[in-house]
């Protein structure tokens, strides 16, 4: 029989709640009191008198552990089915399975021992994993920072898109007509989608540190792709894309992009072209004078899902018509020790499409006051290129077709 005589028949595990351990005592109301580590990354709630959880970073409110914990983790590792919320959400520094079981103590000391293993609050049964040690000054409470209100647009779940990739550059201005320069704009600034905005709109990418987040997957890029992209992104004063192809790493959320597939195709006819060139953004392409030096400026960035709701979230309508936002992706390098046969390749071929065509950039003409646009090409693929010397001369051979076809 438990203790307490109205409270009916004994609770297991899975019935005790955060409402219960608040009714009795064991837990208090407050601020910034809850907290998750998981993988390096630390999260921070408030418990609510309802036994409600508010996530710090956006104010979203979840109804258990589980929930906020399930959430907070598939942002670090999407892959994760479940959060194991009991046994990492911490309360005053001390995982709250340890409270639910002095509860238990107190109230059901006769209560069988094997309900001690059971899941709590419809949590699935889940094995304790290795790399959810946390780390943490054991007995030092969790400080909240202060986390300044967010506007509704800033709010956001991270979410994997379709898995495409794909690269997209523009040429160096021709002659065209005088144009008033494009400001990017804020993302904010945007609202929701509206058929009359410019299809053609600059948006500002966003840094995850800017908006109080942290980049949900890691990206390592070879310097084999890097040296194809920025060379096909040289060869034409037109628009160049492609695709990137690699390997995803659901362990390590390590995405590594190991090959690139230029497009050998036109975007517009001769007859679009100068339209196209007055809409180009000049400062994305390898020939931009305001960019220093002669090594491109390659920026990866990563269009993030607009948010949506979650929880009992006070602005989680759901918002499909919401632009996504533009973010900053970091990315590592990684040096190649040759250029292999498919890049050499690609790069022939890139030079063929364009041989002779009017957009071909005239390579033997000054890019700068001392530098052809040659040089310029060269100076740019220096530092994308393997330290191994045996392929100079198959790079000279490409370089002496380009003089040619031009």
């Amino acid at each position: 029989k438990a203790s307490g005589g109205t409270r009916g028949a004994v609770l297991t595990r899975r019935g005790i709640t955060l409402r219960v351990l608040l009714r009795d005592g064991l837990l208090e109301p407050a601020r910034g009191v809850l907290s998750i580590y998981y993988l390096g990354k630390k999260f921070v709630g408030d418990l609510g008198a309802d036994g409600t959880i508010t996530w710090q970073e956006t104010g979203q409110v979840f109804n258990s552990p589980s929930a906020w914990a399930t959430h907070c983790k598939r942002l670090v590792n999407p892959a994760k089915k479940s959060g194991c919320g009991w046994a990492s959400v911490r309360y005053k520094g001390q995982k709250l399975d340890q409270y639910k079981a002095a509860w238990l103590r107190q109230h059901q000391p006769n209560a069988p021992p094997a309900e001690e293993s059971l899941a709590s609050e419809g949590e699935e049964e889940e094995m304790p994993e290795e790399e959810e040690e946390e780390v943490t000054r054991e007995g030092r409470a969790a400080v909240p920072e202060p986390v300044a209100p967010k506007k509704p647009e800033e709010r956001s779940k991270k979410q994997h898109g379709d898995g495409a990739l794909c690269f997209a550059d523009h040429g160096p201005p021709g002659k065209r007509l005088e144009s008033k320069p494009r400001v990017p704009v804020r993302y904010c600034t945007l609202g929701t989608r509206d058929s009359a905005r410019n299809p053609q709109t600059l948006v500002e990418v966003t840094s995850f540190a800017a908006i109080n987040k942290f980049q949900p997957f890691n990206v390592a890029i070879s310097s084999n792709v890097l040296l194809l992209l920025d060379f096909h992104s040289h060869l034409t004063r037109s628009e160049v894309v492609g695709y990137l192809g690699g390997r995803w790493d659901t362990n390590t959320q390590l995405l590594t992009v190991l090959r690139a597939f230029p497009c050998r195709t036109r975007l517009g006819d001769a007859e679009a072209a100068g339209a196209v060139e007055e809409e180009v953004n000049q400062p994305w392409g390898p020939y931009y004078h305001g960019n220093p030096g002669v090594e491109s400026k390659i920026a990866p960035f990563w269009v993030m899902p607009p948010p949506e709701a979650s929880g009992r979230h006070p602005h989680g309508e759901q918002r499909p018509n919401d632009y996504g936002i533009p973010m900053d992706v970091e990315v590592a390098y990684i040096q190649d020790g040759f250029l292999t046969n498919d890049v050499l390749q690609e790069m022939t071929l890139l030079v063929e499409f364009y041989k002779g065509a009017p957009d071909l950039v005239k390579f033997q003409e000054l890019w700068s006051q001392d530098q052809t646009y040659l040089d310029k090409l060269k100076g740019s693929l220096a530092s994308r290129t393997p330290k191994d010397q045996s392929f100079t001369h198959i790079l000279e051979q490409i370089y002496s077709l380009l003089k040619l076809s031009s």
